[in-house]
């Protein structure tokens, strides 16, 4: 049998290899789907510094409830009943005066009104029409808690008591204080009788306005000069005279603190809210229901007992640990390499400058670093996009967290590049 031979001119072969790598081409474009099947819910790590270790602290405590917390995080280091419910007599008077000055002038003149006049004792016997200085109130209420002049602080603020609660509240919201209820500006008892809501805060929260008041806000060095003041005298505009002495007695008592205000009615008991810094720590302690007539001094001994566990049982430490990543893919992306059969990628870096992050911690505390990555992400991908975070925390509280951000770019493979490709490619 006679063979025959075909032979084809390379011209000819060369289009035909062009048409084959075209029709592969053209299916990867119709297969959408191809490698997004492949797409994972993200990657999660943990990374533990110590061991948990469980440790049963149960202090001796007169207060029904109270909380030791740490000032500079807001972290609670030792509760006892700390969130429950309960009246707070003149501790109120630590948020009525941080709201007076971050929304008045010191240099006000406040007008008495009669209502203000009428007010219960502990009182500075203010008349109805006299003038004083809202910097002279703010020293009346905090050192003789004067009931009589939280009202006159709360009208000339919020333009009558009503409006100055509804600030008190709004302001406890937005300090992270969401189970407390102010009604007063002095800690009266009161409550609402559509609701029975009554004027109330927890211990977690106390203690949370005040790590606001000596850390936090605008007006704190103010209000830190007002607290720390043992004697202080002044003279009204129609010349009456007046004097305050701080009953603060933990100003001399423990070596540190910087502030505090008492509080006592017959439905509250005896209230105490505080703060001590020594060091580079700041404690804030509050006590609700702290034992009632004759237990006066309850209070002080279960402010040394907390502070005196806060200061001996935690210490700074530094925990912070750059994080470092792998690449991660792009689907239908353009590759570095630009050719559709590689795959692209991305980089990612942690983002942050910090190069130390300390906690104030015991030797019992679990930090852990908690990275939360995709394992791909989806053409288009711009530079510093957020993609993930790497948390730290404390016994699972959350501390501390930092973005996780992209530091390239990958455009998406569309039509245009395809042809460009096959052009460059086979074509030139």
């Amino acid at each position: 049998m006679k063979k025959i031979r075909i032979f084809l001119r390379p011209q000819i072969f060369k289009l035909l290899c062009m048409c084959f790598s075209l029709a592969i081409l053209i299916a990867l474009c119709m297969m959408p789907g191809r490698m997004a099947e492949e797409t994972g819910g993200g990657t999660v790590y943990t990374v533990s510094q110590g061991e948990a270790r469980k440790e049963d602290v149960s202090l001796q405590l007169y207060a029904q409830a109270a909380v030791l917390m740490d000032a500079d995080s807001g972290r609670v280091l030792y509760s006892k009943n700390g969130d429950e419910t309960l009246p707070m007599a003149s501790t109120t008077k630590i948020l009525t005066c941080i709201l007076a000055l971050e929304r008045g002038n010191p240099e006000d003149e406040v007008t008495v009104s009669a209502y203000a006049s009428t007010m219960p004792k502990v009182k500075l016997y203010v008349q109805e029409g006299e003038r004083y200085r809202l910097q002279d109130l703010l020293y009346s209420l905090m050192l003789e808690s004067h009931n009589d002049s939280a009202v006159a602080i709360a009208e000339h603020i919020g333009g009558s008591v009503e409006g100055f609660a509804q600030m008190m509240n709004e302001k406890a919201l937005e300090i992270g204080c969401e189970s407390s209820f102010f009604l007063t500006p002095n800690g009266l008892d009161a409550q609402l009788s559509e609701n029975g809501a009554f004027h109330s805060t927890t211990a977690s929260d106390l203690a949370r306005i005040m790590a606001y008041c000596v850390n936090e806000s605008e007006k704190k060095e103010e209000f830190l000069q007002i607290t720390q003041t043992q004697d202080y005298a002044f003279t009204n505009s129609e010349g009456r005279s007046f004097s305050c002495h701080n009953h603060n007695a933990l100003l001399t008592m423990m070596e540190g603190c910087i502030s505090g205000k008492t509080g006592f009615t017959n439905k509250a008991g005896y209230c105490y809210v505080g703060a001590v810094k020594r060091d580079e720590r700041t404690f804030t302690v509050a006590l609700l229901a702290c034992g009632w007539p004759n237990n006066k001094s309850y209070k002080w001994a279960d402010c040394r007992t907390l502070f005196g566990y806060g200061f001996e049982k935690y210490q700074y430490r530094d925990v912070y640990e750059k994080q470092e990543f792998e690449k991660i893919p792009v689907t239908e992306g353009i590759p570095m390499e630009n050719d559709p059969f590689h795959e692209a990628f991305v980089e990612i870096s942690q983002g942050g400058r910090e190069e130390e992050l300390r906690f104030l911690l015991k030797d019992t505390d679990q930090v852990e670093i908690r990275c939360f990555v995709p394992e791909r992400l989806e053409a288009p991908v711009t530079m510093g996009t957020e993609i993930g975070s790497v948390v730290y925390t404390v016994n699972g509280e959350v501390m501390k967290t930092y973005p996780v951000i992209t530091i390239g770019e990958v455009a998406r493979q569309d039509q245009a590049w395809f042809t460009k490709y096959i052009i460059e490619k086979f074509l030139l």
